[in-house]
């Protein structure tokens, strides 16, 4: 009878046991979801847009300044993201910040695509772009908090949905404005948004409110923002990734104009623009692993810096003599970009850590690339050449090789920031 009774209460905490797990993997995989769905919006507002510029200021209105300035809005609203996103995790928790986050990205998308001015479709476009540069900050974090056993894994397969939803966009942009119009060609991306507030609903039924409740709670010796800044590891995450996005804006912005004033049609520099983020893909499910396998990465960085050089010489002196060649080196070279996201966690200790180094990262990068596209296109017109436009870009490869100097010798942000 002991036996038997013995037997009979192990059942039910053996049954208990196998409940929680259970609960716990598809916790996990349904938070998976929600990053990866989320992921895949991050950069739609700005490669769907890309390749229709002129076509939409020839509608709307508006000149070659103002697609500089279009090319700087992404920059602008992440680099004020980079700020703002640690305060509001801070009230909201990181899951209600991702929500809040896709929720931004679709209305924006959506709304400005029904209106017809200018300053309408510049007011929305920041705030889709707004609530994807939250997005950018809050997933690093998220995937600390839920994935520490598998950084390198999770962040290959995010880093991979944010290039896809860069790829997808450039490439279809302009045929589907040819066959149903600029605006849907647009519009349509905000489903992508809106489908991603789904599964963080789900995340959040299942935390009933633990998610503010493990943001608000942590240690006090844990890094915060305003701490982060006497970092030289942080100073140098910001320049390695400001100067990676300075270059990365710029070309998505310029690329087919420098193609087209070299005699390619606005259909084949959208397919170029296009190709420049697939290339990226690889680097997406490579770099992370490789960051993880070496103490410090830095000479992959020099790799990077050395393709960057090689298709800036070829784009400016031959730039129809090989094309393809050019871009698919000019692809390779942001290959640094997974590098950051990926250096976020590895050198951090926790989810605030890493929520602190994302946010100081992102928002300092940011406000430095924010002027990369603008002053490009200024250097053009003042010069009417593309020389000085990319002489700043080489300036920026070599401050991209300072940064990542510090941001890749090995050791972690909590040693450093005090």
């Amino acid at each position: 009878m002991t036996a038997t009774l013995q037997e009979t209460q192990q059942r039910p905490e053996s049954a208990l046991v196998e409940q929680r797990r259970r609960a716990l993997i598809e916790g996990r995989l349904l938070v998976l979801a929600a990053i990866l769905m989320s992921a895949l919006t991050l950069r739609v507002a700005v490669t769907a847009f890309s390749p229709l510029a002129e076509r939409i200021g020839a509608d709307v209105g508006y000149g070659t300044a103002v697609v500089g300035v279009f090319g700087m809005i992404p920059t602008a609203m992440f680099a004020l993201s980079g700020v703002l996103t640690p305060l509001l995790v801070g009230r909201l928790g990181l899951e209600r910040t991702a929500l809040a986050a896709m929720l931004m990205a679709g209305t924006g998308m959506l709304v400005r695509v029904l209106l017809n001015g200018t300053a309408e479709l510049l007011v929305f476009s920041a705030l889709a772009l707004a609530g994807m540069g939250i997005g950018n900050v809050v997933i690093p974090p998220l995937v600390k908090r839920y994935f520490a056993d598998r950084l390198a894994v999770v962040s290959s397969l995010y880093i991979v949905m944010v290039q896809l939803g860069t790829v997808v966009p450039a490439f279809v942009a302009v045929p589907i404005a040819d066959a149903h119009g600029w605006r849907i060609s647009l519009g349509l991306w905000s489903i992508l948004s809106f489908a991603a507030v789904l599964p963080w609903l789900g995340v959040l039924r299942d935390r009933r409110g633990r998610d503010r409740a493990d943001t608000t709670a942590l240690p006090t010796d844990e890094p915060r923002t305003g701490q982060v800044w006497r970092s030289p590891l942080a100073w140098g995450m910001a320049g390695m990734f400001g100067m990676t996005s300075l270059i990365t804006y710029a070309m998505f912005t310029w690329l087919p104009k420098i193609l087209s004033d070299a005699g390619a049609s606005a259909s084949f520099g959208g397919s170029m623009t296009g190709l420049f983020a697939v290339v990226g893909l690889a680097a997406a499910f490579i770099a992370p692993t490789v960051v993880a396998r070496f103490r410090n990465p830095f000479f992959i960085v020099v790799g990077c810096a050395a393709f960057f050089i090689a298709a800036f010489v070829g784009l400016l002196v031959a730039p129809m003599s090989a094309p393809i060649l050019w871009v698919v080196l000019l692809g390779i070279g942001p290959s640094t970009f997974p590098m950051g996201l990926t250096l976020i966690n590895l050198r951090t200790n926790t989810s605030g850590g890493s929520a602190a180094l994302s946010g100081f990262t992102q928002g300092v990068g940011y406000a430095v690339a924010c002027v990369g596209p603008l002053l490009f296109g200024v250097l053009h017109s003042l010069t009417d050449g593309w020389l000085a436009p990319f002489a700043l870009l080489v300036v920026a490869v070599l401050v991209l090789l300072a940064g990542a100097w510090q941001a890749c010798k090995p050791r972690m942000l909590e040693d450093t920031w005090g």
